[in-house]
C-alpha cells in the first residue's frame, strides 16, 4: 500500500515538473533575417569631362606708341577727326576738341579698329569759329579697356612705351597721348607755329 502511494506521488511530481519547464519557455527565436539586397547590374563609372584647352599666352605690347591724325573741316565748318595707330585692336581712346581762346571743349571716345579710328565731327551747329584749337587722342586707362587690350598692354597699362607715354593722373598706371593745334580759317594764316592750317572744304 505504501510503495503504491510513493510511485503515485513520483509519477506526479515528474508531471508537475514536465508543465514548469514548458511554462518558463522563451518566446522563440527569431527570425532570420534576410541577406541584404545586391544589385545584379554592375555600377558604371561617370564620364569625366574633357579639360578644356588652355587658352594661348598672348605677347605683350612690345612697340613704342605711334598715334597719326588728319583733321578735316567740312562745309559746315565742324571739323571730322582721323587717326591710325599700332595699338591693339579694340583698344579705347577719347579724342578731344579744345578752342584756346575759350577753353570750350568738345569729345568723344572711341575705339581702334583695323589700325585706326574716326571720331566727330566737333563743334557747334554754326561750326568752329576761326582761331586756333588743339586736338589730343589719349589713349584711356587700363580699368576701361576690355579684357583683350589689358592682356596685350598690361593690367596697369606697363607694356606702353615711347615718348607719348606718361603716368596717369589718378595713379591708375601709364596712360599715352597724342597732341596736334591747328588754326581754322577761310584764308591761309601766317604763323611761326609748327601748326596745322585748316580751310573749309
Amino acid at each position: 500500500m505504501a510503495r503504491a502511494r510513493c510511485a503515485i506521488l513520483s509519477w506526479a511530481l515528474l508531471v508537475g515538473m514536465a508543465l514548469a519547464t514548458a511554462g518558463c519557455g522563451g518566446e522563440g527565436e527569431p527570425p532570420a533575417s534576410e541577406p541584404a539586397e545586391t544589385s545584379s547590374a554592375a555600377e558604371t563609372p561617370e564620364p569625366q569631362a574633357a579639360p578644356e584647352p588652355e587658352a594661348p599666352e598672348v605677347p605683350p605690347f612690345d612697340q613704342p606708341v605711334a598715334i597719326e591724325i588728319t583733321s578735316r573741316l567740312g562745309s559746315d565748318r565742324r571739323l571730322t577727326v582721323e587717326g591710325s595707330t599700332n595699338l591693339p585692336e579694340a583698344t579705347r581712346l577719347q579724342v578731344i576738341v579744345e578752342r584756346e581762346l575759350s577753353g570750350v571743349r568738345w569729345r568723344e571716345r572711341v575705339s581702334v579698329e583695323a589700325g585706326g579710328f574716326v571720331a566727330g565731327p566737333f563743334g557747334p551747329g554754326s561750326g568752329l569759329p576761326d582761331g586756333g584749337y588743339r586736338v589730343t587722342v589719349d589713349v584711356q586707362e587700363s580699368s576701361v579697356q576690355p579684357r583683350s587690350v589689358r592682356d596685350r598692354l598690361g593690367e596697369e597699362n606697363e607694356h606702353l612705351s615711347g615718348p607719348l607715354v606718361g603716368q596717369s593722373r589718378h595713379g591708375l598706371g601709364q596712360v599715352a597721348s597724342f597732341s596736334q593745334r591747328f588754326l581754322v580759317g577761310s584764308e591761309t594764316r601766317r604763323t611761326h607755329d609748327r601748326v596745322e592750317v585748316l580751310r573749309v572744304e
